[in-house]
């Protein structure tokens, strides 16, 4: 669906994109990830023909843009972080605007099905230039889904929304998802990508350190298990005692709760023993849960300047 091969953009003073190698299969939700200036912006904006890459390769639908554009980007929706909207039509106005050049057969069902998912319907006849930041990035979307796109790229989606609105995106999709569009999300609210994506990409200073899934990330940068105790009372000896167990990599006590991070390398379960050790500390185990690294937690250990080497593309500068 989007694959690129050392893709590179080089501005006089800086290299934005390092060659970049993605792969996008289609139907999937692929997140894009990555801290300011990674260079995520230039990527997208070479993959929708906004910027001519400097040198690699760039496909979509299995052709160059050179080749096909025009039945490329009919085929592609689009939602950037900053929409523009034309400020003497109304949000009705310039969904029909749309609708028409696409040729949409039905566009007033179309409008309205989209419109009231998204809470704006009765706020159509109303110019987006007073919609809220919201709003806007709402009525955006709708543009973006009106010609039932087979590709979506979007920008920051989410952002100005409120928990409602974050909502009704992710509905939408999520939607998208079940009809076989593939998704190209990009996006600083992790959360919401860890809820959605299939797969997971993250750039840090114009290179690509990894593409996986989330499980695979995770693996990649900590093979540890993470356990939260809560006990009814923490013994002075409690502390000396996880630590002299080889199974607990680190240990944090907060009041009645431990928060661990267990050994993980093999395939034994070390929490019986972890559990044994605390009760013969003296104190009785309340609760324990096992949880998972964050999407948060995995992507900060990537992206951090401290780490070197973990990168499956090349060693981090």
């Amino acid at each position: 669906m989007i694959s690129t091969r050392n893709l590179t953009k080089t501005y006089p003073e800086v290299e934005a994109v390092k060659a970049v190698t993605l792969n996008v299969h289609p139907g999937e939700v692929y997140g894009f990830l990555g801290p300011n200036g990674a260079g995520k912006s230039t990527t997208i904006a070479m993959l929708l023909g906004l910027v001519k890459p400097t040198s690699g390769e760039l496909s979509l639908f299995g052709t160059s843009l050179e080749k096909d554009y025009f039945t490329i980007k009919n085929a592609i929706g689009v939602v950037g972080e900053n929409p523009y909207f034309f400020d003497e039509m109304t949000a009705w106005e310039f969904l029909s605007f749309h609708a028409d050049i696409f040729m949409i057969d039905s566009k007033e069902n179309r409008i309205n099905q989209l419109m009231e998912h998204v809470g704006l319907r009765q706020y159509a006849n109303i110019r987006p230039s007073e919609y809220s930041r919201g709003m806007r990035q709402k009525l955006s979307f709708v543009r973006a889904l009106l010609h039932k796109p087979d590709l979506l790229i979007l920008d920051e989606p989410v952002s100005g929304l409120d928990p409602h609105g974050i909502r009704q995106i992710r509905s939408l999709i999520e939607e998208q998802k079940k009809s076989g569009t593939t998704i190209f999300i990009s996006s600083h609210i992790l959360s919401e990508v860890e809820r959605t994506a299939d797969r997971i990409a993250i750039m840090h200073k114009g290179k690509l350190l990894v593409e996986d899934n989330l499980d695979g990330l995770r693996y990649s940068v900590d093979q540890s298990v993470r356990v939260n105790v809560e006990v009814t009372h923490v013994p002075d000896s409690l502390s000396v005692t996880l630590s002299d167990l080889p199974s607990v990599v680190d240990h944090n006590i907060n009041g009645q709760h431990i928060e661990m991070r267990l050994d993980g390398s093999s395939d034994s379960d070390h929490r019986a023993e972890v559990s044994s050790a605390i009760t013969a500390s003296g104190t009785t185990i309340i609760g324990m849960e096992t949880r998972k690294a964050s999407l948060e937690e995995t992507f900060m250990t990537f992206t951090d300047d401290n780490v070197i080497g973990l990168s499956k593309a090349g060693e981090v500068e």
